[in-house]
């Protein structure tokens, strides 16, 4: 099978019919053998009734329902699972994404050799204030960051190599950074492609500002568990062992110094007296609990269940 085309969506029914039409369209022109996969997000409208009525008409249409809203990294993940295709291509399900890209993405995967290829919408319809300039202000920061030169890092419009997907797991609010996740897989031929970015037709963003927010935390999260998720010894041990040294080091200078002076006759505080004892008992109290934790860590990484687990309530 040539493609696999995930769409996530969340009460996005008066867009559907228009979007499988237009992906029917660009794929049928290009003789592509394809499947589409619609994850419904826990959707409370008629979305799910739209999904059945265009797999009715299409073979080609397969659906996954979620019992309640997941969010996008849920949905993702379990089209990803799903997904057949040598190529795998996400987009958005609100009309903003163009499918007319598609054949474009999937030549740069097939031809060119990319990994993984990410859309740009260069010239965006969205709110300047709080949508363009915050985005603008978190891609430079991830690329600053991670070092991945991308100028939309969490553009819905995106083309895989299908061992990509089955290579990364996207949980939580992470879907924003899967080109950073598949870098860190070794998948370190990512592109760029600028797409056209149209104006929302129905309904409304499902975006907040706390987006921002959230990512900056997210891409911490990534960064961290990336280097250390397996062997969070590394960080917490080494970390907790230098406070600790530090600590030892310090009461013992204070204890050495006072039995100096002691043995010269010199009158001196008690060592219990000096703020520095209690910074240095501090620092190894400190240094024991990270020790501790990078420990508590490692025993909870290679005993862990898998992180995604959610409620399908249809698929078909």
């Amino acid at each position: 099978m040539n493609l696999s085309i995930i769409v996530p969506l969340y009460n996005e029914y008066e867009s559907i019919p228009e979007l499988v039409g237009s992906i029917e369209r660009v794929v049928n022109e290009r003789g592509y053998s394809y499947e589409l996969i619609m994850v419904d997000d826990g959707s409370n409208d008629a979305s799910w009734e739209m999904i059945e009525r265009a797999a009715a008409k299409n073979p080609n249409v397969h659906a996954i329902g979620f019992r309640r809203n997941y969010g996008k990294s849920a949905a993702l993940f379990c089209g990803f699972k799903k997904a057949l295709g040598d190529v795998v291509i996400t987009m958005d399900a609100d009309l903003q994404d163009c499918p007319d890209e598609i054949p474009e993405l999937y030549d740069m995967i097939v031809n060119e050799g990319y990994d993984l290829v990410s859309g740009w919408k260069k010239k965006r319809h969205d709110n300047k204030l709080t949508k363009n300039f915050p985005s603008k202000v978190f891609n430079a920061t991830v690329r600053a960051m991670t070092g991945i030169k991308l100028h939309d890092m969490n553009c819905g419009l995106k083309a895989y190599r299908n061992r990509v997907v089955k290579s990364i797991e996207v949980y939580g609010d992470m879907h924003r950074f899967i080109p950073v996740m598949a870098a860190k897989a070794g998948f370190t031929r990512i592109g760029e492609k600028i797409v056209e970015h149209r104006p929302r037709k129905y309904g409304a963003s499902k975006f907040g500002m706390s987006r921002f927010i959230n990512g900056f935390l997210d891409l911490l999260s990534i960064l961290f568990i990336s280097r250390f998720g397996k062997k969070p010894m590394h960080f917490f041990g080494t970390l907790g062992t230098l406070m600790f040294i530090v600590g030892f080091l310090s009461a013992a200078w204070l204890g050495a110094q006072k039995i100096y002076f002691l043995n010269r006759g010199v009158k001196t505080s008690l060592v219990t007296d000096s703020p520095y004892f209690y910074l240095a008992l501090t620092a190894m109290i400190l240094g024991t609990q990270l020790f501790l934790s990078g420990f508590l860590g490692e025993l909870i990484s290679r005993n862990s269940a898998e992180r995604n687990i959610y409620q399908i309530d249809k698929e078909f």
